[in-house]
């Protein structure tokens, strides 16, 4: 198969053996600044322990890659899993910003030349109340914080951008969300959810009874309520009829859109929320997750194994995009043609639905064999997990290790590996970081100076608005084959490439380079 990626900017350090930014690690190191603060909210923990709401700090954790020139560069949020509990009492060894599958997920698409950030969002409901009804009330709310934070943080991000001389470097209108567990869910909400009432309502604007209850005298209302809990987006304040504050809302000026989502192992709170125009989106997901329904079914909490509330699982929601009239939120998948679809991604398992990738631990002549785990790209350390048990008196170690005696790094990486391959073009497309196509004659722009026609057979002009020494054609493996100088050439120049081998080379002026292709 023949690919031409147009108007992709390299960051050169040659010696990359031909890899391409956005689509490889083209950085050695990434740079971390912790315990950025990015918003301060109501967090309703202490009311577990019979005290009143109160404000919290939220921060996150941002990835840079070192040596980069680029000063507009693309941005990944990524959310832990957690159940929206606090680690370990949430029954689990994970449940934080340090994750290591979201710290590893971090690095690796910093050095692909993303910005990253690892997000806390606020956590707190009652998993032991009484009814499922009581347990459902929570878990929405909880929920809901979590996509108001998720979209506070996309906002914290453009204000920077605005107000704060852009401190991180991106591209503020390129932003992708990631989600593991239940920041999966949290994404998936992030993703689909317009308005207030695409919560309570269908499309034909009827309630939605699974976000409604009965308070106790007959009548029935929403389970989640703007002017109490604050808008979907976190923008407004909420409040309690006692006048207790429930959300502080923050940047209102900002958009809280973004432009692609993956989750391993998330699902969607009612399919009613997903429409036409909805992101491109991504999901991994094990079809024998015995707490995220891989169809759609019963969420049960795993702290004590009670069912809390319906939702649709990635290969139902899958199904939908599929059934979308085209083009379909993931059509633009369709222009890369991969031949990456290993094992299982197209299998009767997801009835070749490109974006859903069914996991299954372990192959034998790549048939799928038992044992299974929920997540396996998963890990933790056990020995600090099993410090832990000793301290509270708890077994986490051991339960989890039961469900998942193949735990661990060596288990984890492999999967990443294919989380990061599959994500990774269908994400640059999604969000116009790569143009791909046989053949494309139209003029690429750059930041600086643009190379056309593009592909090209013979002579090309290379027209350019900043001064420099000279320009220089390179192959993808770092050897120089053309260079002109620049010195009093004012505007464009025309050179014959016909006589060269044909490929994809970079034509690189200054600091800023483009890729060429030659065709014959």
């Amino acid at each position: 198969m023949k690919r031409i990626f147009t108007l992709l900017l390299l960051s050169l350090a040659f010696g990359l053996n031909a890899q391409e930014r956005y689509l490889d690690e083209i950085f050695d190191e990434v740079q971390v600044t912790e315990d950025v603060q990015y918003a301060a909210n109501i967090t309703v923990i202490p009311a577990l322990q019979g005290l009143p709401p109160m404000q919290m700090s939220q921060f996150m954790d941002v990835y840079e890659p070192v040596g980069d020139t680029l000063t507009s560069r693309p941005l990944i949020l990524l959310f832990h899993t957690g159940n929206f509990l606090p680690q370990y009492a949430n029954g689990s060894a994970l449940g934080t910003r340090k994750d290591s599958s979201i710290v590893e997920l971090a690095h690796r698409f910093a050095r692909m030349g993303y910005v990253t950030a690892s997000v806390d969002y606020r956590l707190g409901w009652n998993p032991l109340a009484g009814t499922q009804v009581e347990r459902t009330f929570q878990l929405i709310n909880a929920a809901y914080r979590g996509v108001q934070d998720a979209r506070t943080a996309v906002r914290y991000f453009r204000m920077n951008a605005a107000e704060m001389d852009n401190e991180y470097g991106i591209d503020p209108d390129k932003i992708a969300m990631f989600g593991d567990g239940t920041g999966g869910y949290v994404t998936l909400a992030s993703a689909t959810l317009q308005d207030y009432n695409d919560i309570i309502l269908n499309n034909a604007g009827e309630a939605i009874e699974s976000f409604w209850y009965d308070p106790g005298d007959g009548s029935t209302i929403p389970m989640v309520i703007e002017a109490v809990n604050g808008d979907p987006e976190g923008k407004q304040d909420g409040f309690a009829p006692d006048g207790t504050q429930l959300c502080i809302g923050h940047y209102p000026d900002y958009s809280s859109e973004f432009n692609f989502q993956m989750n391993t192992g998330g699902a969607m709170g009612s399919a009613e929320w997903l429409d036409a125009g909805d992101v491109p989106m991504v999901s991994f997901h094990c079809p024998h997750d015995a707490y995220a329904p891989y169809t759609t079914g019963i969420v049960v909490v795993p702290t004590t194994n009670e069912p809390v509330i319906e939702a649709t699982g990635a290969y139902d929601f899958h199904a939908i995009i599929n059934a979308q009239e085209a083009p379909n939120n993931n059509d633009v998948f369709q222009s890369l043609e991969l031949d990456d679809d290993v094992s299982l991604a197209a299998n009767a398992l997801n009835d070749g639905m490109d974006g859903l990738y069914p996991v299954l631990n372990n192959y034998v002549d790549g048939e799928p064999t038992e044992p299974f785990d929920s997540s396996p790209w998963q890990w933790w350390d056990v020995a600090v997990v099993q410090a832990v048990d000793t301290a509270q008196g708890t077994n986490i170690a051991a339960t989890q290790l039961s469900l998942n005696p193949t735990m661990g790094a060596e288990e984890a990486l492999p999967w990443i590996d294919i989380i990061q391959g599959y994500t990774a073009p269908r994400m640059a497309v999604a969000m116009g970081l790569v143009e791909i196509s046989s053949g494309v004659e139209d003029v690429v722009k750059g930041e600086t100076f643009t190379v056309y026609p593009n592909p090209t057979s013979g002579f090309t002009t290379i027209a350019f608005n900043e001064p420099a020494p000279f320009c220089s054609l390179y192959t993808m493996d770092g050897r120089i084959v053309r260079q002109w100088p620049l010195i009093g050439v004012e505007g464009s120049f025309s050179v014959d490439l016909s006589n060269l081998t044909a490929g994809t080379y970079v034509v690189q002026i200054g600091r800023e380079s483009q890729l060429v292709s030659i065709v014959r």
